[in-house]
């Protein structure tokens, strides 16, 4: 297993594992704008999308933001999103080695938190993410949506 940041060049690697991560999504848009988006997350120095890599293959990934702030001495915090493995490859310690590598990322770089954020109820998801180290009793979470 090697846990490492995603290269620039592996982006279809890491579309094809995200479609492990919702049963339905909306459609990407043309490859160009999709190309421009991977672009811009990889040139901001605030966000990271991480990989584990077993035998060269991407089985699991997580994207971090680290957000600037103006309380907490004006340390940041972080956000992690979008984080799935690979059905095939669950339950063997990859998600949960992902979890750590990018929390350790964030303390690395002076977070003062990092949040994560997940739609599943079932318990097997908070049980995950507890023992990655999440505590889901901290902080309440709101999400509002566009009405349209």
């Amino acid at each position: 297993m090697d846990i490492r940041p995603i290269r620039p060049t592996e982006l279809n690697a890491l579309i094809a594992l995200y479609a492990h991560l919702h049963t339905s999504d909306d459609p990407l848009p043309e490859p160009v704008v999709v190309d421009a988006v991977w672009q811009e997350l990889m040139a901001n120095p605030r966000d990271r999308v991480f990989g584990v890599y077993v035998d060269d293959s991407l089985v699991s990934s997580c994207a971090l933001t680290v957000v600037p702030n103006l309380t907490r001495g004006c340390r940041p915090y972080g956000v992690i999103e979008n984080v799935v493995t690979h059905p095939a490859h669950r339950n063997r310690g990859y998600g949960k080695a992902l979890l750590s590598h990018a929390l350790s990322f964030a303390w690395s770089v002076g977070c003062y938190k990092v949040m994560v954020f997940t739609g599943k109820k079932d318990p097997a998801t908070r049980r995950f993410y507890e023992a990655a180290g999440f505590d889901r009793h901290e902080k309440q979470a709101f999400v509002a949506t566009p009405t349209d």
